[in-house]
C-alpha cells in the first residue's frame, strides 16, 4: 500500500455465511486462488449465463436460473442443498454465486441453512445478510422461500380414524411422512 493511502473499504471478495458456507459473485468464482485459500471444493453457479469455475479440484453445479420473479427456483432447492451439504460433510466447502451475489445465490445459501442447519426463514436470512449485506432474493424467490419453509416445517399428525370409518380422500393421511419435503 502507498504510504498515506487509507485501506480499501471494498467487501471481501466472497462472504463467509456459516462454517464452509460462502456467498460470492461470478468474479470471484473464477479466483482459483481464493477458492483454494478458503477449501472451496463445490461452486454451486446459479445462473443460465455466467461461467463455471475453472479451479483444479472444484466441481461445479449450474442451477439454471435467471434473476426473475417468475423463475422456479423452489424446484431446484432440494438437490442443490443437498449437494453443498455433501460436499460439506466431505470436508469440503461450498461457495454459491451469481452474477452479482445478491439475489439468486443469497435464496440458495438461505434455503441451505433452512434445511441443513434448521434456522427458520427469518434466521436463515438474517445470517445471509449479515455475512453479505446486500444480499437481497427477488420478491418470486422470498415467496418461494416462504414455501420453502412450510415445506420443511413438521406437520401435526392425526391419529388413525377409528376403525370402519370412510375418509372422504386421499388428502387426509393418518401418517405423517419422515421428510416433510416429500410432501410437496
Amino acid at each position: 500500500m502507498e504510504p498515506g493511502r487509507a485501506p480499501s473499504c471494498a467487501p471481501p471478495p466472497f462472504a463467509c455465511v456459516a462454517p464452509a458456507l460462502f456467498l460470492g459473485n461470478a468474479r470471484t468464482a473464477g479466483e482459483s486462488e481464493l477458492l483454494a485459500r478458503a477449501g472451496v471444493t463445490l461452486c454451486i453457479n446459479v445462473s443460465r449465463q455466467q461461467p463455471d469455475p475453472r479451479a483444479p479440484g472444484v466441481a461445479a453445479l449450474r442451477v439454471p436460473v435467471f434473476d426473475d420473479p417468475a423463475e422456479d427456483l423452489l424446484a431446484h432447492l432440494e438437490p442443490t442443498c443437498a449437494a453443498m451439504e455433501a460436499a460439506v460433510r466431505d470436508g469440503g466447502a461450498c461457495l454459491v454465486y451469481c452474477k452479482n451475489g445478491r439475489s439468486r445465490s443469497a435464496t440458495v445459501c438461505t434455503a441451505y441453512l433452512m434445511r441443513h442447519r434448521g434456522l427458520s426463514l427469518a434466521q436463515a436470512f438474517e445470517a445471509v445478510k449479515r455475512a453479505r449485506p446486500v444480499a437481497e432474493p427477488n420478491p418470486g424467490f422470498w415467496s418461494q422461500l416462504q414455501q420453502y419453509e412450510d415445506l420443511l416445517r413438521p406437520q401435526p399428525c392425526r391419529p388413525p380414524a377409528p376403525p370402519g370409518t370412510v375418509l372422504p380422500s386421499e388428502d387426509h393421511p393418518t401418517e405423517c411422512s419422515e421428510d416433510p419435503v416429500e410432501r410437496a
